[in-house]
C-alpha cells in the first residue's frame, strides 16, 4: 500500500500536500496559537513538508529499493548487517525516536546487495513505528 503524501518538485524538494498544512494550522490553533503572527506564518508548511519527509516511506516500494540487486550465489552462511542507524516517529505521539537496525538473514539461491539493506531499513524507518 502507498500514499501520496507528498510529491518532490522539479528542484527535489519535497512539498506536502495543502490538507496537511491546513491540520498543522488547525492544531496550532487548538494549542491557543495565532498561526497569522509572524513566527508561525510558514510553520504549518514547514511542518507539513518535515511530516511529509518523515513518512515518505508511505509512499516508496520496497521491491523497487532491491530492484536488479539480487545476486545469484551459492551461500550457506548468515548474512549480517549491523549497525545501520534509523530515525523514526512512534505512533502512537508522533515524536521522534532513533536506534540502530541489526540484519541477519539466512540467503537460500540468491543474495541481496548489502546497500540495498540499509535503503529498505531507511524506507521502513520513514513510516510510524512502535518503538
Amino acid at each position: 500500500m502507498t500514499r501520496d503524501i507528498g510529491l518532490f518538485n522539479e528542484d527535489g524538494g519535497l512539498v506536502a500536500s495543502p490538507e496537511l498544512a491546513a491540520a498543522v494550522r488547525q492544531m496550532l490553533e487548538q494549542l491557543g496559537e495565532d498561526p497569522q503572527r509572524d513566527g508561525l506564518l510558514k510553520t504549518p508548511e514547514r511542518v507539513a513538508r518535515s511530516l511529509a519527509f518523515l513518512t515518505s516511506g508511505y509512499g516508496q516500494d520496497p521491491r523497487a529499493i532491491v530492484g536488479d540487486a539480487l545476486f545469484d550465489a551459492e551461500y550457506d552462511e548468515m548474512v549480517v548487517v549491523r549497525d545501520v542507524e534509523i530515525y523514526s516517529l512512534c505512533e502512537h505521539h508522533l515524536l521522534p525516536f532513533y536506534g540502530r537496525c541489526h540484519i541477519a538473514y539466512l540467503p537460500t539461491e540468491k543474495i541481496v546487495g548489502l546497500s540495498k539493506l540499509a535503503r529498505l531499513v531507511e524506507v521502513y524507518a520513514r513510516r510510524l513505528q512502535v518503538q
